[in-house]
């Protein structure tokens, strides 16, 4: 592919991220590779060339453009050397028009700070938006750090989480020995935060509300030593279809339950008042993973806020009846909205007199009853989380 091309193909691509993100539709991931598997013909380098434009024109607004054009339209006008690139070529874009209207850039909807914490600033914007580095958890049922290290020797460890090694952005995971074998997996270390904040021990019954692909689940299962009974739970069966092979690879012995969505409390009543510990990683806005999805700003509406509110809410308590007295809920989101953070356990508060706050660790900074960590002051993913105790006594 020639250099236009290159910039038509990425404007391409941000034509269906945009309408992707108006629609609620794919992901730009998916999208990306989407693209690609239909034309062949675009190399190794090509590719990377052409999504390193796109994902540098997603990023360059936190309003969505009007159309693709419009965005690298935008990025051109922080790059001169892409400005010659509109040369009206056979594959490349037309010429940019003399008045040809260009989109400011922004870090974040316009709307959006009236509803992020006082302590958001410039910088917090700036470190959403830059790459995120390559995390690991090391399972502990397979092995540890030092093992690790011996196949990852460039891995550098993070402070706070013995089991944990940081790789550079781009480094290969999934076709090393290590994840074969269940002995690593792909995790961010504000998950890894969470986990630990959950304190999940041998022997215990441990309940993860809202598994997914059961990432933090692994994570429990690995604490709990393979003692004790761990049940993974999510309405969506797709989204939890990989755990049952994570759970092989890794050795950990997880029960999983489809839950009927809207009616998940029928299935869950075998387990009512009888959990030590029960993991509420809700549905959220995703704020806290923009550095990942930075085309999630354009997603983003005070409307989803209001109705993920909503349904974290619901989770909540449906979550509360599992809890044994003396046990602990625990509560996460990967946003750093208010109203899905601190404003949630302060409501649940109000709705449940029988709970208090518990202590969720040292990571990150207090935020309210819990504690919040973000990429520019923790070097992770954005998350709110907190733990709660039900009042009676322990078992």
């Amino acid at each position: 592919m020639t250099p236009s091309a290159r910039v038509q193909a990425a404007i391409e691509i941000l034509d269906q991220v945009t309408a992707s993100a108006r629609d609620n539709g794919p992901a730009a991931d998916t999208i990306v590779a989407r693209y690609f598997k239909t034309r062949r013909y675009a190399g190794s380098k090509d590719r990377r060339a052409v999504r390193e434009l796109a994902y540098r024109a997603i990023r360059l607004f936190g309003d969505a453009p009007e159309n693709g054009r419009a965005a690298m339209l935008g990025l051109a006008a922080q790059d001169d050397a892409l400005a010659p690139l509109f040369d009206g070529s056979p594959h490349g874009p037309p010429a940019i028009g003399k008045h040809e209207a260009v989109p400011q850039p922004s870090p974040l909807p316009a709307w959006l700070g009236a509803v992020l914490p006082a302590w958001f600033d410039a910088a917090e914007a700036a470190a959403l938006l830059e790459r995120a580095p390559l995390d690991l958890r090391v399972n502990a049922l397979k092995g540890d750090i030092a093992d690790a290290r011996a196949q990852f020797p460039e891995g550098e460890p993070i402070p706070g989480l013995p089991h944990a090694l940081r790789l550079a952005h781009g480094a290969r995971v999934d076709d090393s020995a290590a994840w074969r074998e269940g002995l690593v997996e792909i995790q961010d270390a504000g998950s890894q935060l969470i986990v630990a904040a959950c304190g999940a021990k041998p022997g215990e019954t441990v309940v993860d509300l809202c598994a997914g692909g059961g990432g933090k689940t692994l994570a429990l299962a690995a604490d709990m030593a393979g003692q004790g009974r761990l049940i993974a739970c999510d309405a969506i069966r797709a989204r939890m279809a990989p755990l049952a092979d994570r759970a092989r690879r890794g050795g950990a012995n997880v029960e999983t339950r489809l839950l009927d969505m809207t009616r998940e409390r029928e299935g869950l009543d075998d387990l009512l008042a009888k959990a030590d510990l029960v993991l509420v990683d809700a549905p959220c806005s995703g704020s806290g993973t923009w550095r990942r999805n930075p085309e999630g700003r354009w997603r983003i509406t005070r409307d989803r806020i209001g109705r993920v509110v909503a349904e974290q809410a619901r989770l909540l308590d449906i979550a509360a009846e599992l809890v044994r007295p003396g046990g602990r809920l625990v509560y996460a989101v990967c946003s750093l909205v208010e109203a899905e953070g601190t404003g949630q356990v302060d409501a649940f508060l109000s709705r449940h007199s029988g709970w208090r706050v518990d202590n969720a660790g040292e990571a990150g900074r207090r935020s309210g009853p819990g504690r919040v960590v973000t990429p520019a002051h923790d070097g992770c993913d954005g998350f709110f989380f907190a733990a709660l105790i039900r009042h009676g006594p322990a078992a």
